[in-house]
């Protein structure tokens, strides 16, 4: 794997979302990373390509009210445990389970394994809220895939915050989230 500034220079082969995603952060002057590899679609592939960039992928799960009528995409370090009630305490919400495959496909065009903010620029007419454990936001970048799990970005924090959220119509609801889990 390599380190790549900007957009790929051949664009032959990648799939129209992920050239979307280079088109909105260029307009927006985004500065960002690029490397490509094999799929990663679980945490244990995204450390070794998180030793590339130079910071760490997100986990950025996909959840929905039990009655399907409320979206979240939740980003979070990706070592740290998750529990649903300690979320939905802080939302606050009803306990939340992951959605389905056609709910992110439908809202953020994206498939299993490919979850990502970057998503955020296929939902229109907001049906999916960002929330985000404030640790991501301690650290100057942040990792995450343009919408396919092939390729994987390197982005500044105060930039995804104060220029593509803006611009993608999306506000984040921060949230506390423990390292440690009681059972």
């Amino acid at each position: 794997m390599e380190l790549y500034h900007g957009r790929p220079e051949n664009e032959d082969g990648r799939l129209e979302k992920e050239i979307r995603v280079y088109d909105l952060l260029d307009e927006l002057g985004m500065d960002y990373y690029r490397t490509d590899h094999e799929a990663a679609d679980n945490m244990e592939a995204c450390n070794e390509i998180d030793a590339v960039l130079g910071t760490v992928i997100c986990k950025n799960l996909f959840l929905c009210t039990a009655n399907k009528k409320k979206f979240y995409l939740l980003m979070m370090p990706g070592d740290k445990p998750f529990k649903t009630k300690l979320l939905s305490k802080q939302i606050p919400t009803s306990r939340l389970s992951f959605a389905s495959p056609e709910f992110m496909k439908e809202y953020l065009d994206i498939e299993p394994g490919s979850v990502s903010i970057m998503g955020l620029m296929n939902d229109k007419e907001n049906h999916v809220q960002l929330v985000i454990d404030r640790e991501v936001l301690a650290d100057e970048h942040l990792g995450c895939h343009p919408c396919i799990n092939t390729s994987s970005l390197k982005l500044n924090t105060k930039e995804v915050l104060e220029k593509f959220l803006p611009a993608v119509h999306h506000e984040a609801l921060l949230v506390d989230l423990p390292w440690v889990v009681d059972e």
